[in-house]
């Protein structure tokens, strides 16, 4: 009987500490959630605006990453005013905060230097997706450009990750949707050159997958032991940069056996003394 009797008292204490919590806290709790209920609501608000605003003038991926990053500005200044009515002094959450942010930069300083990156890259925009860019000895279309790193497509279509930070301050070759063959092909010095080039630009224009906006490059590029060199250049699309250099490597073979143009076998002419 003591028993139940000590547990309603522990409970009419109970129940009295809540009244007494409540009608002295109630208000401020009340003003606290009101506050950062308000919070949220601008900050959907304003970050809606603030989307609609950038997209039409920055690139979508930099306009909703400073809209969030406006709206959790403002659902944090919310929450520090609610817990300055509740009475909590912000100071230490400050000065952690602080010391946190500290820890969190030092940590993740290559991280950071790779959206700072990224940002110069989507306001520069020295490329867009669907360019074909040459870096760190890579090359690929650009599939997706994020505030991290880039990603790349290449013809056997391996997905390559770039980071941001290797992107700014490095060498950058951008051919958009094309790029550049480069090949060779020795004939004989009594073959007819002149002829020899027209006929490897006859079978470079021909080819349906060669860029018709670039006029391929063909002329003598070397005057070798055995042989003079015919060097050509053309643009490929980096989708089939392969497959395109090796069936005009084989169709200007083709045309160069119908032609009847010799190349030759490396020649060594050695004198016995």
């Amino acid at each position: 009987m003591e028993k139940v009797e000590q547990e309603l008292v522990n409970v009419t204490k109970f129940y009295d500490v809540m009244i007494a919590f409540f009608a002295n806290y109630s208000l401020q709790i009340l003003g606290a959630v009101i506050i950062f209920g308000i919070g949220i609501s601008v900050s959907k608000y304003v970050h809606k605006i603030v989307l609609n605003l950038l997209k039409t003038k920055i690139d979508e991926t930099l306009s909703s990453f400073v809209a969030n990053l406006i709206r959790f500005l403002i659902i944090g200044m919310m929450g520090i005013l609610a817990l300055g009515k509740l009475g909590i002094s912000i100071g230490p959450f400050v000065a952690a905060l602080g010391a946190l942010s500290l820890t969190a930069g030092l940590a993740l300083q290559g991280s950071v230097s790779n959206f700072a990156a990224g940002v110069v890259l989507i306001v520069t925009k020295p490329f867009k997706i669907g360019d074909t860019i040459t870096t760190h000895n890579v090359y690929g279309e650009v599939e997706e450009i994020k505030l991290a790193y880039t990603v790349l497509i290449n013809e056997d279509k391996e997905q390559i990750t770039i980071p941001n930070k290797y992107m700014i301050g490095d060498v950058l070759v951008n051919s958009f949707s094309y790029r550049i063959v480069e090949g060779s092909v020795g004939i004989a010095y009594d073959s007819d050159a002149k002829k020899c080039i027209e006929v490897i630009k006859k079978v470079i224009s021909t080819c349906k997958e060669v860029s018709s906006e670039q006029e391929p490059i063909v002329g003598i590029e070397n005057f070798g032991d055995s042989s003079i060199d015919i060097g050509y250049r053309y643009w490929a699309p980096t989708k089939n940069y392969f497959k395109t250099q090796y069936d005009v490597n084989l169709k200007i073979l083709d045309a160069l056996n119908n032609e009847k143009i010799t190349i030759p076998f490396p020649q060594r002419e050695v004198r016995m003394v």
